[in-house]
Protein backbone atom coordinates (compact mmCIF):
# COMPACT_ATOMS: atom_id res chain seq x y z
CA UNK A 1 0.00 0.00 0.00
CA UNK A 2 1.63 3.04 -0.95
CA UNK A 3 -0.72 6.03 0.30
CA UNK A 4 1.17 9.35 -0.67
CA UNK A 5 -0.14 11.53 2.66
CA UNK A 6 1.87 13.90 2.29
CA UNK A 7 -0.65 15.21 -0.29
CA UNK A 8 -2.56 16.75 2.26
CA UNK A 9 -0.01 19.68 1.95
CA UNK A 10 -0.82 20.88 -1.55
CA UNK A 11 -4.44 20.14 -0.82
CA UNK A 12 -4.69 22.47 1.63
CA UNK A 13 -2.25 25.06 -0.55
CA UNK A 14 -4.46 24.98 -3.22
CA UNK A 15 -7.81 25.67 -1.12
CA UNK A 16 -6.19 28.69 0.17
CA UNK A 17 -6.26 29.85 -3.52
CA UNK A 18 -9.97 30.09 -2.73
CA UNK A 19 -9.30 31.43 0.40
CA UNK A 20 -10.32 28.12 2.30
CA UNK A 21 -8.00 27.92 5.28
CA UNK A 22 -7.91 24.40 7.45
CA UNK A 23 -10.80 24.18 9.55
CA UNK A 24 -8.24 24.67 12.55
CA UNK A 25 -4.40 24.68 13.36
CA UNK A 26 -2.25 22.22 11.75
CA UNK A 27 0.46 22.81 14.55
CA UNK A 28 0.42 20.27 17.15
CA UNK A 29 1.90 22.58 19.62
CA UNK A 30 -1.05 24.85 19.34
CA UNK A 31 -3.45 22.48 19.12
CA UNK A 32 -4.21 21.83 22.76
CA UNK A 33 -4.64 25.09 23.15
CA UNK A 34 -6.91 25.61 20.25
CA UNK A 35 -8.81 23.00 21.40
CA UNK A 36 -9.25 24.56 25.02
CA UNK A 37 -11.04 27.76 23.68
CA UNK A 38 -13.85 25.17 21.99
CA UNK A 39 -13.79 22.53 24.98
CA UNK A 40 -15.62 22.58 28.33
CA UNK A 41 -13.30 23.42 31.23
CA UNK A 42 -14.01 20.11 33.21
CA UNK A 43 -13.92 17.89 29.93
CA UNK A 44 -10.54 19.88 28.84
CA UNK A 45 -9.09 19.31 31.98
CA UNK A 46 -9.80 15.90 31.96
CA UNK A 47 -8.56 15.34 28.35
CA UNK A 48 -5.02 17.45 29.09
CA UNK A 49 -4.81 16.51 32.88
CA UNK A 50 -2.09 13.74 34.18
CA UNK A 51 -1.00 12.39 37.23
CA UNK A 52 0.41 14.98 40.15
CA UNK A 53 2.55 17.57 39.30
CA UNK A 54 2.17 17.04 35.43
CA UNK A 55 6.22 15.73 35.59
CA UNK A 56 5.73 12.33 33.75
CA UNK A 57 3.67 14.56 30.89
CA UNK A 58 7.08 16.56 30.92
CA UNK A 59 9.22 14.24 30.53
CA UNK A 60 7.26 12.16 28.02
CA UNK A 61 7.80 15.11 25.63
CA UNK A 62 11.55 15.98 26.99
CA UNK A 63 12.54 12.13 25.90
CA UNK A 64 11.66 12.91 22.43
CA UNK A 65 13.66 15.98 22.63
CA UNK A 66 16.81 14.01 23.99
CA UNK A 67 16.99 12.64 20.43
CA UNK A 68 17.47 14.45 16.81
CA UNK A 69 16.99 12.55 13.42
CA UNK A 70 19.95 12.58 11.43
CA UNK A 71 18.73 13.51 7.32
CA UNK A 72 20.85 11.75 4.74
CA UNK A 73 20.94 13.40 1.35
CA UNK A 74 20.33 12.00 -2.34
CA UNK A 75 18.68 8.81 -1.26
CA UNK A 76 15.75 8.61 -4.03
CA UNK A 77 13.48 9.15 -1.83
CA UNK A 78 10.96 10.80 -3.68
CA UNK A 79 8.74 7.22 -3.88
CA UNK A 80 8.18 5.86 -0.77
CA UNK A 81 5.98 4.63 1.49
CA UNK A 82 4.85 4.47 5.24
CA UNK A 83 3.18 1.10 4.95
CA UNK A 84 3.44 -0.88 7.68
CA UNK A 85 2.86 -4.65 9.27
CA UNK A 86 1.12 -4.89 12.62
CA UNK A 87 -0.20 -7.81 13.97
CA UNK A 88 -0.05 -9.29 10.81
CA UNK A 89 -2.25 -6.56 9.06
CA UNK A 90 -0.79 -4.39 6.81
CA UNK A 91 -2.09 -0.75 7.76
CA UNK A 92 -1.31 2.29 5.16
CA UNK A 93 1.19 3.73 8.56
CA UNK A 94 2.17 2.54 11.94
CA UNK A 95 -0.19 4.72 13.48
CA UNK A 96 -3.60 3.31 15.59
CA UNK A 97 -5.68 5.96 17.63
CA UNK A 98 -4.88 5.01 21.22
CA UNK A 99 -7.63 4.02 23.64
CA UNK A 100 -10.05 7.22 24.87
CA UNK A 101 -12.63 6.77 27.00
CA UNK A 102 -15.82 9.10 27.52
CA UNK A 103 -15.36 10.68 23.85
CA UNK A 104 -19.40 12.30 24.66
CA UNK A 105 -17.52 14.56 27.13
CA UNK A 106 -15.55 15.99 23.88
CA UNK A 107 -18.17 15.71 21.45
CA UNK A 108 -21.55 14.25 20.83
CA UNK A 109 -21.21 12.47 17.93
CA UNK A 110 -18.47 10.45 20.32
CA UNK A 111 -16.31 7.24 19.44
CA UNK A 112 -18.70 6.59 15.99
CA UNK A 113 -17.65 9.96 14.60
CA UNK A 114 -13.86 8.49 15.45
CA UNK A 115 -14.31 4.92 14.32
CA UNK A 116 -15.75 6.59 10.83
CA UNK A 117 -12.22 8.89 10.68
CA UNK A 118 -9.99 6.25 11.43
CA UNK A 119 -11.54 4.22 9.15
CA UNK A 120 -11.59 6.26 5.93
CA UNK A 121 -7.80 6.42 6.50
CA UNK A 122 -7.40 2.69 7.28
CA UNK A 123 -5.90 3.38 10.96
CA UNK A 124 -6.71 1.07 13.17
CA UNK A 125 -9.26 2.88 16.51
CA UNK A 126 -8.55 0.79 19.66
CA UNK A 127 -11.92 0.78 21.46
CA UNK A 128 -12.03 1.78 25.16
CA UNK A 129 -13.73 -0.36 27.39
CA UNK A 130 -14.69 2.79 28.69
CA UNK A 131 -16.81 4.09 25.54
CA UNK A 132 -19.67 5.89 25.13
CA UNK A 133 -21.10 3.82 22.87
CA UNK A 134 -21.77 0.03 23.33
CA UNK A 135 -19.06 -1.98 21.50
CA UNK A 136 -21.95 -3.38 18.39
CA UNK A 137 -22.49 0.64 17.61
CA UNK A 138 -18.91 1.65 17.21
CA UNK A 139 -18.15 -1.65 15.12
CA UNK A 140 -21.23 -0.66 12.86
CA UNK A 141 -19.49 2.91 12.37
CA UNK A 142 -16.00 1.07 11.63
CA UNK A 143 -17.63 -0.47 8.78
CA UNK A 144 -14.71 -1.96 6.93
CA UNK A 145 -11.94 -0.59 9.41
CA UNK A 146 -9.45 -2.34 11.41
CA UNK A 147 -10.19 -1.90 14.78
CA UNK A 148 -9.11 -3.30 18.00
CA UNK A 149 -10.40 -3.63 21.59
CA UNK A 150 -8.93 -2.34 24.86
CA UNK A 151 -9.44 -4.10 28.03
CA UNK A 152 -10.09 -2.09 31.48
CA UNK A 153 -10.06 -5.59 33.34
CA UNK A 154 -13.07 -6.03 35.32
CA UNK A 155 -13.08 -8.13 38.97
CA UNK A 156 -15.65 -10.03 37.69
CA UNK A 157 -14.72 -13.06 35.76
CA UNK A 158 -18.12 -13.80 34.07
CA UNK A 159 -18.19 -9.98 33.45
CA UNK A 160 -14.64 -9.90 31.76
CA UNK A 161 -15.48 -13.10 29.55
CA UNK A 162 -18.89 -11.67 28.19
CA UNK A 163 -17.41 -8.31 26.94
CA UNK A 164 -14.30 -10.34 25.33
CA UNK A 165 -17.03 -12.61 23.51
CA UNK A 166 -19.08 -9.44 22.50
CA UNK A 167 -16.08 -7.83 21.27
CA UNK A 168 -15.07 -10.74 19.49
CA UNK A 169 -18.16 -11.39 17.80
CA UNK A 170 -18.90 -7.73 16.63
CA UNK A 171 -15.08 -8.32 14.79
CA UNK A 172 -12.27 -6.53 17.01
CA UNK A 173 -9.34 -8.48 15.98
CA UNK A 174 -6.59 -7.80 18.61
CA UNK A 175 -7.33 -7.31 22.05
CA UNK A 176 -5.14 -4.47 24.49
CA UNK A 177 -5.50 -4.61 27.88
CA UNK A 178 -4.35 -2.19 29.97
CA UNK A 179 -2.44 -3.01 33.27
CA UNK A 180 -1.50 0.65 34.49
CA UNK A 181 -5.10 1.89 35.57
CA UNK A 182 -6.32 -0.73 37.86
CA UNK A 183 -7.05 2.70 40.08
CA UNK A 184 -7.32 6.11 39.48
CA UNK A 185 -3.96 8.09 40.00
CA UNK A 186 -4.21 11.64 41.98
CA UNK A 187 -5.06 13.81 38.95
CA UNK A 188 -5.38 17.37 40.66
CA UNK A 189 -7.28 18.48 37.54
CA UNK A 190 -10.49 16.43 37.77
CA UNK A 191 -10.44 16.65 41.47
CA UNK A 192 -10.15 20.56 41.66
CA UNK A 193 -13.37 20.72 39.77
CA UNK A 194 -14.25 17.36 41.54
CA UNK A 195 -14.98 15.61 38.12
CA UNK A 196 -15.24 12.29 37.29
CA UNK A 197 -17.52 11.45 34.26
CA UNK A 198 -17.98 8.20 35.04
CA UNK A 199 -20.42 8.41 38.06
CA UNK A 200 -22.49 10.61 35.78
CA UNK A 201 -23.35 7.72 33.95
CA UNK A 202 -20.91 9.37 30.66
CA UNK A 203 -18.37 6.57 29.42
CA UNK A 204 -20.43 3.48 30.57
CA UNK A 205 -22.15 1.99 27.60
CA UNK A 206 -20.17 -1.14 27.70
CA UNK A 207 -21.17 -2.73 31.07
CA UNK A 208 -24.99 -1.09 30.65
CA UNK A 209 -25.33 -2.95 27.67
CA UNK A 210 -23.54 -6.08 28.94
CA UNK A 211 -25.58 -9.06 29.95
CA UNK A 212 -22.95 -10.49 32.73
CA UNK A 213 -23.26 -7.19 34.05
CA UNK A 214 -27.09 -6.65 34.19
CA UNK A 215 -27.40 -9.44 35.80
CA UNK A 216 -25.02 -8.85 39.14
CA UNK A 217 -27.93 -5.89 39.98
CA UNK A 218 -31.04 -5.86 41.60
CA UNK A 219 -32.64 -3.64 39.55
CA UNK A 220 -32.16 -2.55 35.93
CA UNK A 221 -29.93 0.18 35.28
CA UNK A 222 -33.09 2.03 34.02
CA UNK A 223 -34.95 1.69 36.91
CA UNK A 224 -31.58 1.99 39.93
CA UNK A 225 -29.07 4.05 37.83
CA UNK A 226 -27.10 5.47 40.33
CA UNK A 227 -26.68 1.30 41.94
CA UNK A 228 -25.31 0.31 38.26
CA UNK A 229 -22.89 3.09 38.16
CA UNK A 230 -21.45 2.56 41.56
CA UNK A 231 -21.35 -1.15 40.95
CA UNK A 232 -19.39 -0.51 37.66
CA UNK A 233 -17.17 1.70 39.30
CA UNK A 234 -16.01 -1.05 42.17
CA UNK A 235 -15.79 -3.79 39.44
CA UNK A 236 -13.82 -1.38 37.04
CA UNK A 237 -11.29 0.18 39.50
CA UNK A 238 -9.31 -0.99 42.79
CA UNK A 239 -8.31 -4.54 42.02
CA UNK A 240 -4.82 -5.11 40.73
CA UNK A 241 -4.17 -8.48 38.54
CA UNK A 242 -1.38 -11.05 38.30
CA UNK A 243 0.66 -12.55 36.17
CA UNK A 244 -1.06 -15.98 36.19
CA UNK A 245 -4.27 -14.61 35.21
CA UNK A 246 -3.20 -13.86 32.30
CA UNK A 247 -4.12 -17.86 30.57
CA UNK A 248 -7.71 -16.49 31.55
CA UNK A 249 -7.62 -13.72 28.96
CA UNK A 250 -5.96 -16.38 26.16
CA UNK A 251 -9.14 -18.96 26.81
CA UNK A 252 -11.77 -16.20 26.09
CA UNK A 253 -9.61 -14.42 23.75
CA UNK A 254 -8.27 -16.33 20.52
CA UNK A 255 -6.99 -13.41 18.29
CA UNK A 256 -3.80 -11.62 19.18
CA UNK A 257 -2.99 -10.01 23.10
CA UNK A 258 -1.12 -6.49 23.50
CA UNK A 259 -0.07 -5.53 27.00
CA UNK A 260 -0.05 -1.86 27.17
CA UNK A 261 1.93 -0.06 29.84
CA UNK A 262 5.02 -2.20 30.20
CA UNK A 263 8.08 0.51 30.93
CA UNK A 264 10.76 -2.21 32.03
CA UNK A 265 12.58 -5.25 30.09
CA UNK A 266 11.29 -7.51 32.76
CA UNK A 267 7.86 -6.89 32.08
CA UNK A 268 7.94 -7.45 28.73
CA UNK A 269 10.15 -10.68 29.02
CA UNK A 270 7.41 -11.93 31.47
CA UNK A 271 5.02 -10.69 28.64
CA UNK A 272 7.25 -13.24 26.10
CA UNK A 273 7.18 -15.93 28.67
CA UNK A 274 3.51 -15.57 29.69
CA UNK A 275 2.99 -16.17 25.06
CA UNK A 276 1.56 -12.42 24.59
CA UNK A 277 1.63 -11.39 21.03
CA UNK A 278 2.69 -7.65 21.74
CA UNK A 279 3.27 -5.40 24.15
CA UNK A 280 2.77 -1.49 24.32
CA UNK A 281 5.71 0.66 25.89
CA UNK A 282 3.30 3.28 27.54
CA UNK A 283 2.63 5.52 30.73
CA UNK A 284 -0.73 6.15 29.73
CA UNK A 285 0.58 9.45 28.40
CA UNK A 286 1.42 10.50 32.48
CA UNK A 287 -1.60 10.12 33.46
CA UNK A 288 -0.89 7.34 36.33
CA UNK A 289 2.32 7.48 37.81
CA UNK A 290 3.90 11.12 38.51
CA UNK A 291 7.45 11.70 38.48
CA UNK A 292 8.34 8.62 35.93
CA UNK A 293 10.58 8.25 33.59
CA UNK A 294 9.56 9.46 29.89
CA UNK A 295 8.33 6.92 28.29
CA UNK A 296 10.31 6.88 25.08
CA UNK A 297 13.76 6.33 27.74
CA UNK A 298 11.90 2.82 28.32
CA UNK A 299 11.38 1.70 24.62
CA UNK A 300 15.52 0.74 23.71
CA UNK A 301 16.16 -1.23 26.27
CA UNK A 302 12.37 -2.80 25.91
CA UNK A 303 13.09 -3.43 22.45
CA UNK A 304 16.46 -4.69 23.09
CA UNK A 305 15.74 -7.22 25.88
CA UNK A 306 12.06 -8.34 23.48
CA UNK A 307 12.02 -7.00 19.93
CA UNK A 308 13.09 -10.05 17.90
CA UNK A 309 10.02 -12.31 20.02
CA UNK A 310 7.51 -9.86 20.22
CA UNK A 311 5.91 -6.64 18.46
CA UNK A 312 6.47 -3.99 20.46
CA UNK A 313 4.27 -0.77 20.24
CA UNK A 314 4.77 2.64 21.44
CA UNK A 315 2.54 5.32 23.25
CA UNK A 316 2.53 8.25 25.30
CA UNK A 317 3.62 11.93 23.90
CA UNK A 318 4.08 11.42 20.38
CA UNK A 319 2.34 14.46 18.49
CA UNK A 320 4.48 14.74 15.52
CA UNK A 321 5.50 12.86 12.34
CA UNK A 322 9.12 13.07 13.64
CA UNK A 323 8.20 11.74 16.84
CA UNK A 324 6.64 8.81 15.21
CA UNK A 325 9.73 8.23 13.28
CA UNK A 326 11.99 8.57 16.54
CA UNK A 327 10.17 5.92 17.86
CA UNK A 328 10.08 3.54 15.06
CA UNK A 329 13.82 4.18 15.18
CA UNK A 330 14.29 3.40 18.64
CA UNK A 331 12.49 -0.01 17.83
CA UNK A 332 8.75 0.57 18.12
CA UNK A 333 6.76 -1.38 15.20
CA UNK A 334 3.76 1.64 15.27
CA UNK A 335 2.33 4.27 17.97
CA UNK A 336 -0.39 4.36 19.22
CA UNK A 337 -1.89 8.35 18.52
CA UNK A 338 -4.01 10.09 21.94
CA UNK A 339 -4.93 13.44 22.46
CA UNK A 340 -4.22 15.33 19.41
CA UNK A 341 -7.19 13.15 17.84
CA UNK A 342 -9.12 13.72 20.76
CA UNK A 343 -8.70 17.56 20.54
CA UNK A 344 -9.67 17.57 16.63
CA UNK A 345 -12.51 15.42 18.07
CA UNK A 346 -13.27 18.50 20.42
CA UNK A 347 -12.92 21.12 17.39
CA UNK A 348 -15.14 19.12 14.61
CA UNK A 349 -16.34 15.74 15.65
CA UNK A 350 -15.70 13.40 12.67
CA UNK A 351 -14.05 15.91 10.42
CA UNK A 352 -11.90 17.04 13.63
CA UNK A 353 -10.60 13.79 13.63
CA UNK A 354 -9.57 13.13 9.84
CA UNK A 355 -8.14 16.84 9.99
CA UNK A 356 -5.88 16.15 12.98
CA UNK A 357 -4.75 12.78 11.77
CA UNK A 358 -4.42 13.76 8.08
CA UNK A 359 -2.16 16.63 9.20
CA UNK A 360 0.08 13.70 11.66
CA UNK A 361 0.23 11.52 8.47
CA UNK A 362 1.53 14.07 6.23
CA UNK A 363 3.92 14.99 8.71
CA UNK A 364 5.40 11.93 8.68
CA UNK A 365 5.31 11.35 5.17
CA UNK A 366 6.87 14.32 4.48
CA UNK A 367 9.32 13.96 7.15
CA UNK A 368 10.13 10.57 6.19
CA UNK A 369 11.46 11.79 2.49
CA UNK A 370 13.03 14.38 3.73
CA UNK A 371 15.45 12.47 6.49
CA UNK A 372 16.63 10.22 3.20
CA UNK A 373 14.07 7.57 3.84
CA UNK A 374 11.89 5.55 1.56
CA UNK A 375 10.38 3.65 4.08
CA UNK A 376 9.37 3.30 7.09
CA UNK A 377 11.71 -0.03 7.82
CA UNK A 378 14.55 2.03 6.64
CA UNK A 379 14.98 3.68 10.27
CA UNK A 380 17.11 2.63 12.97
CA UNK A 381 19.25 3.98 15.79
CA UNK A 382 21.98 4.88 12.83
CA UNK A 383 18.98 7.59 11.96
CA UNK A 384 19.38 9.25 15.50
CA UNK A 385 21.37 11.19 17.30
CA UNK A 386 21.52 11.67 21.01
CA UNK A 387 21.89 14.90 22.40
Amino acid sequence: MAERFGGYQNEIYLHGLGGTKPPFTTDPVRLAESAREVMTPEAYGYVAGGAGSGATMDANRAAFDRWKLVPRMLTDATARTTSATVQGSELPAPVLLAPVGVQSIVHPDAEPATARAAAALGLPMILSTAASHTIEEVAEASGDGPRWFQLYWPSDSDVTASILTRAKKAGYTTLVVTLDTWTLAWRPRDLDSAYLPFLKGEGLATPLSDPAFRALLEKAPEDDMPSAILRWVSLFTGTDHSWNQLPFLREHWDGPIVLKGIQHPDDARRAVDAGMDGIVVSNHGGRQVDGAIGSLEALPPIASAVGDRIEVLFDSGVRTGADILKALALGAKAVLVGRPWVYGLGHAGEDGVRHVLRSLLADLDLTLGLTGHRSVGELGPESLQRS
